[in-house]
């Protein structure tokens, strides 16, 4: 079960076109699975939330594996509206949106249709995003902080959905930093395995 899709992704799409012979490598691929795809699959009941509406975007490595369908009905099953944002990608890919060159491309990607969705929706309604740049991307155009579906989860069994403060920009280096040593972990923990099974 993984949380951040493009991490998923490595090991549901690309892990079995690097190693397309590798039983191992079968077999890790067809027993990962996004966070919601995971609980709405097993019976699990989540708490409810009581006339709650959720903008809902899907980062773009979730959309290629899979989809969103899991996070809107486990959001229906919490008695959430979900108001799916269709739309391309974010923007910020990763790193890309941050590389020197890139940021008006970035922002004109943004604009196409999550950016002016989460400004236009009420201070009231969740904003739903599992991806990591997907979130920063959000919260650095409009202000709003977008939750990920666990974290959602976790203030409806709390009883309370209180918008967090934003982030410093201290807060954000760090969590920059500790996702891109987390993407490189995964990475070489690919490598690792893949040289383990040799």
């Amino acid at each position: 079960m993984g949380l951040e899709p493009s991490c998923v992704a490595v090991f549901q799409d690309e892990l079995t076109k690097l190693m397309p012979e590798d039983e191992d490598a079968k077999r890790l691929a067809k027993a990962t699975h996004h966070f919601a795809e995971l609980l709405t699959g097993d019976g699990y009941e989540p708490p409810t939330l009581v006339s709650r509406r959720a903008l809902a975007w899907g980062h773009c490595h979730h959309k290629a594996t899979g989809g969103m369908q899991p996070e809107h009905k486990l959001l229906s099953a919490m008695g959430v509206e979900v108001e799916p944002v269709e739309g391309g990608c974010c923007g910020l890919a990763g790193s890309f949106g941050f590389e020197a060159g890139h940021y008006d491309i970035s922002m004109v990607c943004g604009e196409q249709s999550l950016l002016p969705a989460v400004r236009g929706a009420s201070p009231q309604t969740v904003v739903l995003a599992d991806g990591f740049s997907c979130k920063t991307q959000i919260e650095h155009a409009t202000g709003r902080r977008a939750l990920h579906v666990a974290e959602l989860l976790r203030l409806a069994q709390r009883g309370s959905l209180a918008e967090k403060p934003a982030p410093t920009a201290t807060q954000h280096a760090v969590r920059g930093t500790a996702a891109a040593a987390g993407a490189l972990a995964t990475a070489a923990g690919a490598v690792a395995l893949a040289r383990a099974l040799r």
